[in-house]
Parts: C-alpha cells; sequence; structure tokens
C-alpha cells in the first residue's frame, strides 16, 4: 500500500507525442524543443500546439486549454502549482485542510476535496502524462518545468485516465543537447531559503542523463502556541533524475523522482470559542492552539517513468508509457484545534500505483488521430482514530457505570482500483475550412473496498502507539463493484479564414462509484425491506454509484493584428448526473443526546447544471518603443460559472436543493496581468504585475456564514533582470502585495448559525469550526546562474 507522486519525465520532444500545448502565452513564453509556441519578429504571436497529437496553431485547436511555460512560471517567481489558479479561469487549487502536501482541484465547479482512500478525483494531475491516482504529495513545487496546462471539460479520448471535469499537466523540462548546470537560490520573508541545482550532460550523440537535486525550506507563518513549532512552515528535500536516448525513429526515456516532506502539521484557526471551554479565538489566523502530537506530519513520495516512442513510419507512431508511484504519510489532524482531544484525529495515508497506456498515432494529409489503451492497478490505504476524550470523560461523568474515557472510533479504508481502457480520438478534414472530430473511450473500472470500524476506550489504537482498548466492532466490510461506461466526444470546427476558427464540442464525463471509507454498516437500514439488516443492505448504504456530465461547448479562437493579438472565447452547458456528495456526520449509540462517533454518508443526492462564459486572451501592446527589443504586453482570463443544483435529496428525503451550492465554485474569476520589458545593462530588465479576482464561495455544499470565503484580489509584483547571452537573472518577487487573509479550506462539526439558532456541536464539546488560510504578503528574491 504505497503510492508515490509521480514526477516521471516522460517529454517526447521531437517524437511525434502529446504536448497539450500553450494557450494563450506570450510567444516570449516559449518552451523549448518547440513544443509548444513558435514566433519570430516576422511572424508576430504565434502559438504552435500538439493538443490533437499534431502540431497545429493554437487557434485551430476545438479545446478549452490554457498553458503557462516554464519561462513565465520562473520570470513570476512561482514556487507551487496551487499558484497557478490565479492565472486560469474557472480553476480552484488548494493545499487541502490539514495538510502540506495533499491538493485540492475543482474545474468548472467539478472536482472533489476529500482525500481519504476511496474517493476519485474529479479532476486529474498528470506528470509528463502519468497519471497520479491519489491526491497525497500532489502539491507540486515548481522547478525544471517546461509548462504546465490546464484542460477545462472531460477528458480520456486522447490519453491516460478519464477525468470528469478536465487534466491539469505538469511538463517538465527535456533535457538540453549541450553539458549544461543551473543553480537557482531564493531567499525571503519568513526565512524563505530554497536552493535547486540542476545538471546535465550528453554521454554520447544518442544518450543525454540530468539530475537535480533541491532544497526548500521556510519558517512558519505563525505559531502552534501549545506545541512550540511552527505552523504553515516548509521543510523540503526533492530530487530529479533522467536518461534519454534518442537516435532518430527511437525515443527513450526514464525518470525517477523523489521528495520528503518534513514540514511540521499544518493546523487550522478556530473560528468561534471554545463552547465548553471557552478558549477564545486568536488574533493572528496562522496561530493554533492544537495539541495533537502522537504522531509526526511526514510525508515522502517517489516513483519512475519509462517512456518509449517509436517513428514506423512518416504516418505512424508507437508511444508506450509505464509509471510507477509510491506514497506514504503521516498527519495528526487537530480538528477542534484545542488542547485537548475533543475532536481529534491522527492519520495514514499509503498509496502505490502501477500505470500502462499505449497509443498509437497517425497523421495522414486529411485523417489524423489516437487509438490508445490505458491500465491501472492501483492500492490506497487510509488508516485514523478520531479521539473523543472529552466526550468520553463527560459520558463517563453522567453514567459511571459506563466507562468511556479515552473514547476513540478508528477507521481502516483499504482500497483496491483495477481500471482498463480503450479509446481513440481521430479529425478529418472535409474541406479546407470545415473539419470533424470525433473520439470516444470504453472505461471499466472496478473497485474492491475493505472498511474496518472499530470504537477503542483508554485511549488511542495500537497504530499510533496507543494504549486503546477495542471494546466493539462497527463495521467491517468488503464488497466489490466494477462499473462500465463509453464516453464519447465529437466537435466541428470551422475556419472561414486562417486566423479565425469556430467550434462546437460536446464530450461526455464519467467518474466512477465505490464504497464510503468511513461508513458504518451497524447504522445501515433495512433497505430492501425484508424485515432484517443483511448484506445486501450493507452494501448498498455504503455504496455509491459514478457521477457523469455532458458538456457542450461553442467557441470562437482568433489571432489578430497579425498575430499580436490572440483570444478565445468560450460557451459551456453541462449536465451534471448522480453528483457523488461525500460528508461526515456525528451520530448518538447510545440515545443519551450526545454524539459518540461519527459516520461517512456518500450518495448520488444531486442532479445540477453548470453553464459558464471563459473569455481569454493576450496582446503585444507594443514593442521596441524604449530601445531595441523592448515591448509591452498584457493578458487576461474571465470566467463565469452560473452553477445550481436541480435535485438535492438529504438524509431524509428531502429535495433541499435551493438551500444547497456547489463548494469551491465561485460565479467569477478574474486575471489580469501585464509584462514591460526594457532593455537595460546589456540585458532586459522585465516589470510584471499581475491582479487576481475570486468573488464568494463556499467551502461545503451548506453554506456557512463563518467558514465561506468573500470575494477577494491577489497582487502579485515582480521586477526580473536577464542578461543579454542567458548566464544570469536575478528577481525581486511580491505575493499578496496588500497581505490579504483568505480561507482555502476548513472544518465544520456545528449546526446553528449564532443568529437564528445557537451555535452547537455535533461533534466533540468544543464545537469545530476551523479554518486554513492562503498564504500572507511575502517578498523574496530569486537568483540564477546557468553555465
Amino acid at each position: 500500500m504505497k503510492l508515490e507522486m509521480l514526477d516521471s519525465r516522460l517529454l517526447l520532444a521531437g517524437c511525434g507525442a502529446m504536448a497539450i500545448a500553450a494557450a494563450l502565452v506570450p510567444a516570449s513564453a516559449s518552451a523549448q524543443a518547440g513544443d509548444v509556441a513558435e514566433s519570430s519578429e516576422e511572424a508576430g504571436n504565434v502559438i504552435i500546439v500538439t493538443a490533437r497529437r499534431r502540431e497545429e496553431r493554437l487557434t485551430d485547436v476545438p479545446i478549452s486549454l490554457s498553458a503557462i511555460s516554464g519561462e513565465e512560471l520562473a520570470k513570476g517567481g512561482t514556487l507551487e502549482l496551487v499558484e497557478v489558479a490565479q492565472d486560469v479561469p474557472n480553476l480552484t487549487l488548494e493545499v487541502s485542510r490539514g495538510t502540506n502536501t495533499t491538493l485540492t482541484a475543482f474545474i468548472r465547479g467539478v472536482g472533489q476535496q476529500d482525500p481519504v482512500a476511496g474517493f476519485e478525483a474529479g479532476v486529474g494531475l498528470y506528470v509528463d502524462d502519468v497519471y497520479l491516482n491519489r491526491p497525497q504529495a500532489a502539491v507540486l513545487d515548481i522547478y525544471d518545468v517546461e509548462r504546465i496546462e490546464v484542460l477545462r471539460g472531460p477528458q480520456g479520448t486522447l490519453y491516460g485516465r478519464n477525468t470528469i471535469g478536465g487534466a491539469i499537466k505538469y511538463v517538465t523540462a527535456p533535457l538540453p543537447d549541450e553539458t549544461r548546470v543551473k543553480i537557482r537560490g531564493t531567499y525571503g520573508s519568513y526565512d524563505q531559503a530554497d536552493l535547486i541545482v540542476t545538471a546535465s550532460t550528453p554521454v554520447s550523440d544518442s544518450l543525454k542523463i540530468g539530475a537535480s537535486g533541491a532544497r526548500l525550506s521556510r519558517g512558519g507563518f505563525g505559531d502552534n502556541l501549545t506545541l512550540g513549532t511552527e505552523n504553515y512552515n516548509k521543510d523540503v528535500w526533492a530530487a530529479r533524475g533522467t536518461i534519454e536516448f534518442d537516435n532518430g525513429p527511437l525515443f527513450v526515456r526514464l525518470s525517477g523522482d523523489y521528495v520528503k516532506d518534513n514540514s511540521e502539521a499544518r493546523q487550522g484557526h478556530r473560528l468561534i470559542p471554545g463552547l465548553f471551554t471557552g478558549a477564545p479565538v486568536l488574533d493572528d489566523v496562522f496561530d493554533t492552539r492544537a495539541g495533537l502530537d502522537v504522531v509526526d506530519q511526514e510525508v515522502e513520495a517517489y516513483g519512475g517513468a519509462l517512456n518509449i516512442a517509436f517513428e514506423v513510419s512518416d504516418t505512424i507512431t508507437l508511444k508506450s508509457i509505464t509509471g510507477y508511484r509510491e506514497d506514504k504519510s503521516t498527519t495528526p489532524i487537530d480538528f477542534d484545534s484545542l488542547a485537548a482531544a475533543d475532536l481529534d484525529v491522527p492519520a495514514i495515508y499509503e498509496n502505490d500505483q502501477f500505470s500502462q497506456e499505449f497509443q498509437l498515432l497517425y497523421e495522414g494529409d486529411r485523417l489524423s488521430g489516437v487509438l490508445g489503451a490505458y491500465y491501472l492497478d492501483a492500492n490506497a490505504f487510509t488508516a485514523f482514530d478520531v479521539a473523543l476524550f472529552t466526550t468520553g470523560d463527560l459520558l463517563f461523568l453522567l453514567d459511571p457505570d459506563t466507562d468511556l474515557r479515552g473514547l476513540n472510533a478508528q477507521t481502516l479504508g483499504d482500497v483496491k482500483t483495477e481500471t482498463w481502457s480503450i479509446f481513440g480520438d481521430f479529425t478529418y478534414d472535409l474541406t479546407d475550412q470545415l473539419s470533424l472530430s470525433v473520439g470516444g473511450r470504453y472505461t471499466s473500472d472496478k473497485r474492491t473496498s475493505q472498511v474496518l470500524r472499530r470504537t477503542f476506550i483508554a485511549g488511542f489504537s495500537d497504530l499510533f502507539d496507543g494504549s486503546g482498548i477495542p471494546i466493539l466492532t462497527t463495521s467491517n466490510f468488503n464488497g466489490s463493484e466494477t462499473f462500465k461506461e463509453f464516453t464519447p466526444r465529437a466537435s466541428i470546427s470551422f475556419k472561414p479564414n486562417e486566423d479565425h476558427n469556430i467550434y462546437f464540442t460536446y464530450s461526455r464525463g464519467f467518474k466512477g462509484g465505490g464504497f464510503d471509507p468511513r461508513g458504518q454498516t451497524s447504522a445501515a437500514p433495512d433497505l430492501d425491506g425484508d424485515g432484517d439488516v443483511d448484506f445486501d443492505d450493507e452494501f448498498e448504504f455504503l455504496r455509491f454509484a459514478p457521477e457523469t456530465v455532458d458538456s457542450f461547448e461553442l467557441g470562437w479562437k482568433a489571432s489578430l493584428l497579425d498575430n499580436r493579438l490572440n483570444i478565445a472565447l468560450a460557451g459551456f452547458i453541462s449536465k451534471y448526473d448522480d453528483v457523488q456528495i461525500p460528508g461526515s456526520v456525528g451520530l448518538d449509540t447510545n440515545d443519551d443526546g450526545i454524539n459518540d462517533t461519527f459516520i461517512g454518508v456518500t450518495t448520488n443526492a444531486a442532479s445540477a447544471d453548470i453553464n459558464g462564459i471563459e473569455f481569454e486572451g493576450d496582446a503585444l501592446v507594443g514593442r521596441d518603443f524604449a530601445g531595441a527589443g523592448s515591448r509591452l504586453s498584457v493578458n487576461w482570463a474571465v470566467g463565469y460559472l452560473d452553477a445550481k443544483f436541480n435535485e438535492y435529496i438529504d438524509a431524509f428525503g428531502n429535495d433541499v436543493a435551493d438551500q444547497r451550492v456547489f463548494q469551491n465554485t465561485p460565479e467569477l474569476t478574474l486575471n489580469a496581468g501585464f509584462n514591460l520589458g526594457v532593455p537595460a545593462a546589456s540585458g532586459m530588465v522585465d516589470l510584471l504585475g499581475n491582479v487576481s479576482m475570486r468573488s464568494d464561495a463556499s467551502q461545503f455544499e451548506v453554506p456557512n456564514r463563518f467558514l465561506d470565503q468573500d470575494g477577494f484580489a491577489l497582487v502579485n509584483l515582480s521586477l526580473v533582470y536577464t542578461d543579454d547571452l542567458d548566464r544570469f537573472s536575478i528577481g525581486v518577487h511580491a505575493k499578496n502585495v496588500f497581505d490579504k487573509r483568505y480561507i482555502v479550506s476548513g472544518y465544520n462539526f456545528t449546526a446553528g448559525d449564532g443568529i437564528n439558532a445557537p451555535i452547537t456541536s455535533t461533534l466533540g464539546l468544543e464545537g469545530t469550526l476551523t479554518a486554513f488560510y492562503g498564504d500572507p504578503r511575502r517578498v523574496y528574491v530569486t537568483g540564477e546562474i546557468r553555465f
């Protein structure tokens, strides 16, 4: 039971491989090997992409995609994957609650924020074409990156794993043709001190090797006042290695990576005083009183990948992508963020995966496309205690004959996923102006789950070196089911001339079902009405069905003013059915009026419509106005979403759609930026700035006035000097210039809003209503030397 977060380097530069491209990135940000963009003084701001397995201008591709080149990421001082959400419409990327490296991702309102085994991601994350099956260790650090791409809407007919909401592709830089060493350092606020060293060299005309090492560290934004440790700090070691062989028709890339994160546990900030002890709310949102320390916060992830491509002929290329990953993490999540064990959850995550993909790529005069097969064998193990010690103590005081001191509800979930699929996507040019694309995917997802839940007294279980005594087994479930689905895609493209493309696309997305990893079989009702509760009832109680989305998109892309202006406008309608709604609720097993455990309840409770508009663009406003090579470019991205539940059935069978909202889905996202470059001192000085705005957003489907985040804006600035020979650069970066405080995730085990009804606790005595925040203002200097 191990997974690792695969940083496999599988880019096939020059081998006919896919490199879903650099949408709407200024040509100055073009990546190596010509996979993303090509430009010249004569051609202007032309963007070449290979999203459909062949070189095309971005204007010609009927897909909603955005990308940011590695050069632009470095120039803007981007450090982590979650920062990309500031530049892309209708995208949410956040560090998951109570973790340092687990990723929460939503695209166009579709995603998943629950990281436990048994729930599939709604947004696929790929590292060099290898799908990462679990969100642990997926908040990737940005270094040696060629580009990061975001594809919006259902994916699956062109490559990899089927994803219902969209895909994010992390593409690492290919090895250069000459010996090269690069050293990059960063120093700044909160004692941030990063060092990244990269080296590569050709061994022969066809063989190259390379390696990178990274030390990433930062002091905490706040303090743990109970344990005397830092809160929101960073302590990471990472390494990558690559071997490439290329003799013309045959390209082979073998890569491996390793990450070790020893950062302190990231604990939450209470939004309300303690309901039992009256503990006041702290002034600094980055401070905490969390007292859980029975296990250290630790993440270890590693993996490898093998990418092989062989050009059989001018029209046919065969490709193989093999990946293996493991990760293991332990984390002390103090839900209530107080010293006592009122609602404390130490957890263990262990994941491993093996994937294999084969592709046949064809490119003819009028017909182009891909046929492929994909296989994934993955295991995900989650174990955690839920310490309700204060509740147990209270129950003992109320009834000394029932000794529940040290009350602890343990959950172990072990989920095996075995999936295979075949897929294909072909485009035929009916005329020089009209083309038709048709694709499809058949997926078979087999989910096998074991859920073991036990009640302990006298402390933590032996998983966390405790002396707790098991007194009751509330779940011992083993179940398996296979979910099958065919998901088609079709699009038609009309190009009145070479600078305009009008397209219409239909695609269907699918996410397999499963079994609630926190489900409690002893709470299952008699669902089949046969007079008893047996395995069939338990199976249906824990089971949730697949969800699907049908997406219709109408778009227009254009390159205007001699390619100095690129725009993309898309409107979409999505029909989202059988929406999987995971959740946890407190449960009173003794009928004494006090919840003494909790259970997971996941249902296909909802259907919804998600409609929206996206408008992206970049423009080269001027050049050579302040000396040869001077330039001013601007870019923007606007996203609007109208996401509403049509039906939402609650636990009592009532339709409460009008009382529910989409989580992590702001109605409006907006980004605007500029890059002013002026030659100076035998180099170029770039001044970059951008503002990113998000409207109000809710953390969960049930709104909460404390936890939900009002609309806000973040402003970032950078000033970077690069010498003309590209030997070195130095930059100063300011992030969140106005030091905005904003909530990115949280926990809620309370009822009542404090206005219409008093706030009460639904699990534990203190009332868990805690929040986690995005980064405060940071200023840092980066320097890079290349030789």
